[in-house]
């Protein structure tokens, strides 16, 4: 795979390079600031971009964008893990950047975190050669009397960005759940959750095993296991299937809704590399769910989307401002 490296940090940069020689990948060019990595890009366009969060007087956010702008390229971004850091992923994330993965360190002689970065990395490569890249409880432990309605929503690359949309038009007291699975380490989900706070007026919070989905919420998947909803209603996460590299899998958590939820609520898929959520999405439009998918114009990567597209899984295909009025016209009518 060949790689290009943006980082303005000299032990950083060689620690990258330590590790990506142990898997045999080509680094093509590394920059330390936005104005060289441009052009080299012009010049030399790699498979994937590493950035750290910040370089010099530039962020990721800047560095996705402006890359994007020449050409549609992967990007994944390096951070630490501090709260800091968290607001300036996702932006990142909404211009395009593919996923985050914590910097290696050195603590001695050993690289701390080097294997999850190589598993990212491994991960992300079999993602792009798969794909072409083009840009309820009313008391303890009892589910409500009042039935829960179900927004499923599954988002990947762009995906924040997207969300943040349709949240910021959704009411408060809105009588139904709307539950996320968006591709993304689980480490940075605490982030994710302030960060879509700034847009939306219902209380977002991460998915806990046991808990039931209630109206007026917004819950968010926050491990690297697959969401589903059992046989009780309650969110539980698994493992398995262990070779979906998509981790928490959409297509997972649909299955698990088209197995187990006796209603027929609304399940969305957003902008996204790949095809994850397109095969659940059309199984649950066949059991009678109203199905959304974004269209082309407004996904940062028409991936996901698309595929719902061509396997005629989604009955409405619409730009992402358009997709809050779909939700309110279907909950609220």
């Amino acid at each position: 795979m060949n790689i290009a490296i943006i980082n303005d940090s000299v032990q950083e940069l060689l620690i990258l390079q330590k590790c990506l020689k142990d898997m045999n990948s080509n680094i093509i060019w590394t920059a330390t600031s936005i104005n060289e990595s441009l052009a080299k890009f012009q010049n030399s366009k790699p498979e994937l971009v590493i950035t750290s969060l910040k370089v010099k007087n530039s962020d990721a956010a800047v560095i996705t964008k402006e890359l994007n702008k020449i050409s549609p390229i992967p990007v994944l971004v390096l951070a630490h893990d501090n709260e800091r850091s968290q607001a300036k992923v996702f932006e990142a994330m909404s211009f395009g950047a593919l996923d985050v993965v914590k910097v290696p360190i050195y603590d001695g002689d050993i690289i701390l975190g080097k294997d999850e970065f190589l598993k990212k990395i491994d991960t992300l490569s079999k993602l792009l050669h798969y794909h072409e890249f083009t840009g309820n409880k009313a008391t303890a432990n009892s589910p409500s009397l009042k039935r829960t309605k179900i927004i499923a929503i599954g988002s990947s690359t762009g995906g924040p960005k997207a969300l943040s949309i349709i949240l910021s038009n959704i009411p408060t007291d809105f009588p139904s759940a709307l539950i996320i699975v968006q591709h993304v380490d689980a480490q940075f989900t605490y982030g994710l959750v302030d960060w879509l706070k700034n847009y939306s007026r219902l209380p977002i919070q991460l998915i806990k095993e046991g808990d039931y989905p209630l109206n007026g919420k917004i819950y968010i998947a926050h491990t690297n296991d697959h969401l589903v909803i059992n046989k009780k209603g309650e969110f539980e996460y698994t493992h398995n299937p262990i070779h979906i590299h998509y981790r928490p899998s959409v297509d997972v958590f649909f299955e698990s809704l088209k197995n187990v939820w006796q209603y027929n609520d609304i399940a969305i898929l957003l902008t996204g590399m790949g095809a994850d959520g397109a095969k659940g999405l059309l199984e649950l439009r066949k059991k009678g769910w109203h199905t959304i998918a974004q269209d082309e114009s407004t996904s940062t990567v028409y991936g996901m989307p698309k595929a719902a597209a061509e396997n005629n899984s989604a009955i409405e295909i619409l730009p992402i401002q358009k997709i809050s009025d779909a939700i309110l016209k279907q909950v609220l009518n």
